[in-house]
């Protein structure tokens, strides 16, 4: 690996190249936080596919798109007088010893949970008026539930126990049920929510992330329906004339793949 002195010249070359883009490049020139945006968003969910995919290569690259996004902002920050690189870095060390006093202060700590509930009560302490401030509005709702659910829980609002989270799960499945039997379209979709915000809770008791579960069973069942594809393309048989049978007998072949 490589020292920190050469980590911190690659640092300021990467500070460098920004400084002669934002002057010389007609594109980089013209961009604003606004323009941005979007982009980030795009790199930071392409940083999450590499990390399912346990690609470190490509990490490597999606961790360089993002931190010239972080270099971008901070330039566009300078250029109004707002902040520059030096305030990102500083902003961020002060926050990270101000919220871990067992590192930095004499506060004792037992566990991770101990260091969980001390962090929500220095956000509180900083002037934050609820512990759910942190959570993003924008979060794709999966996610935004189970950062939900560990913020309540950093300050005490949790089950004791698994089983008592599973239990609240069949309690929810039977309650979509009965609404399933009402035909009432709002009160399944209410009921439905509730099932998935139950089962994001359990999971997060089994220490399973529910958004990164759900994506490698996206990545799963894409493989084996384009595996599926392939076997129709070589019959020569489109998907639409195949019968569920014969589909059937592709896709258990695509699962022993």
């Amino acid at each position: 690996m490589n020292s920190r002195q050469t980590q911190l010249k690659a640092f300021d070359r990467l500070l460098t190249i920004m400084n002669d883009l934002r002057t010389q490049c007609p594109w980089d020139k013209k961009q604003t936080m606004q323009t941005l945006r979007h982009l980030t968003i795009e790199e930071t969910y392409e940083l999450g596919d590499a990390i399912l995919d346990d690609d470190l290569e490509e990490v490597k690259k999606e961790l360089g798109d993002l931190l010239l996004h972080i270099v971008f902002y901070a330039k566009i920050g300078s250029e109004t007088n707002h902040f520059d690189m030096a305030d990102v870095c500083n902003s961020i060390c002060e926050k990270l010893i101000n919220r871990h006093p067992h590192i930095y202060g004499d506060v004792k700590v037992e566990n991770e949970e101990d260091v969980k509930r001390n962090w929500e009560n220095i956000k509180l302490k900083e002037g934050k008026k609820s512990v759910l401030e942190g959570v993003p509005k924008g979060l794709p709702a999966l996610v935004k539930a189970d950062r939900i659910q560990e913020k309540v829980a950093g300050v005490g609002f949790d089950w004791e126990r698994p089983e008592q989270v599973w239990e609240k799960v069949e309690e929810e499945l039977a309650e979509f049920q009965e609404e399933i039997t009402t035909g009432n379209q709002a009160k399944m979709e209410a009921e439905f929510g509730d099932v998935l915000f139950s089962m994001v809770n359990y999971a997060r008791f089994l220490k399973i992330n529910p958004e990164n579960a759900l994506e490698r069973t996206n990545k799963k069942f894409i493989k084996r329906f384009q595996y599926l594809e392939n076997k129709a393309k070589a019959l020569k048989k489109p998907l639409d004339q195949m019968t569920l049978t014969e589909m059937d007998l592709y896709w258990n072949e695509a699962k022993k793949q």
